[in-house]
């Protein structure tokens, strides 16, 4: 195979990679007799939030972490949502907190997620940590796992130094394309940042040597779209009656492509308990790396 044909950018044997030093690190706690607790906090009906926190479920009991659900109904009002935040935030036992979006209708993301401790913010939203983020001081932060999935899948193709890589992201949404943009220029990478309305997508993308998608709807990146020098890292996920499928479509003849699913998914669940090992360890005054 040349470089120039299409291969599939898996990433589940990263995730295992990471996942192997995450179980390590607990090991310490666990002969220490100390587990941490991961909450997960549901204010909505959506049923793919509900797959997704039995899916944290599956992973917190293999790696022995606690995990509670705090489920507080598609009915929630903001006051009650901020006071559960609030008080879990307060509570010296749990460790790590992950509001499962979307929220139901009616209530306010933004104004929500002020209301969780930035060193429990296990998926980096706070407004704190995406501050320390744009501020270039991620040794302080707890990082976006989907973002970090996306680094860590360009430096598996790219190399480990990104410096004068030039890479587009489309979408500019606040979990993934937004902190991704800091994420990487924060590491020396020329960033594109295309949007609805970035006219002449073909010619913006013809130069960049990766293409990052995270949009939310299916079939966006087309094959004329890209060109065979393109890593495609897809971060897209889009139920359909097919199944889920990811922003671009697949298959695309370019020089390498993550899968939907398969491909950013495992990583970021992953790295997400990677930060739950992080948050942990600044709130016990530990070194972190």
């Amino acid at each position: 195979m040349t470089e120039q044909q299409m291969r599939p950018l898996p990433g589940k044997p990263l995730a295992d990679e990471v996942t192997r030093g995450v179980r390590e690190a607990l090991a310490v706690w666990t002969g220490a007799e100390f587990r941490p607790h991961l909450v997960s906090v549901l204010a909505s009906a959506d049923e793919a939030s509900r797959v997704y926190v039995h899916s944290k479920a599956r992973q917190a009991g293999r790696l022995g972490v606690r995990f509670t659900v705090r489920d507080l109904g598609p009915g929630a009002a903001q006051d009650e949502l901020h006071a559960a935040l609030q008080a879990l935030s307060t509570d010296a036992d749990v460790h790590g907190i992950v509001l499962e979006l979307p929220l139901s209708p009616g209530l306010d993301a933004d104004a929500a997620l002020l209301h969780i401790a930035p060193r429990k913010d296990v998926e980096g939203l706070t407004p704190a940590n995406l501050a320390l983020i744009a501020a270039g001081r991620e040794a302080e932060a707890l990082l976006p796992p989907t973002p970090r999935s996306v680094r860590f899948l360009l430096r598996e193709v790219l190399g480990d130094d990104l410096r004068g890589r030039r890479v587009a992201v489309i979408g500019p949404g606040r979990t993934v394309g937004r902190p991704l943009t800091f994420m990487l220029n924060n590491r020396g990478v020329t960033v594109t940042l295309c949007n609805e309305h970035t006219r002449d997508l073909t010619a913006v993308l013809a130069p960049q040597d990766a293409v990052v998608v995270a949009v939310g709807h299916a079939g966006l990146l087309r094959p004329e779209h890209v060109q065979p020098h393109h890593l495609v890292i897809d971060a897209g996920i889009n139920v359909t009656p097919e199944g889920v499928v990811g922003d671009a479509l697949p298959d695309l003849p370019v020089r390498a492509q993550t899968p939907v699913p398969g491909g950013v998914g495992p990583l970021t669940s992953a790295l997400m308990y990677q930060n739950l090992v992080r948050a942990v360890k600044l709130q016990r005054g530990e070194p972190v790396e």
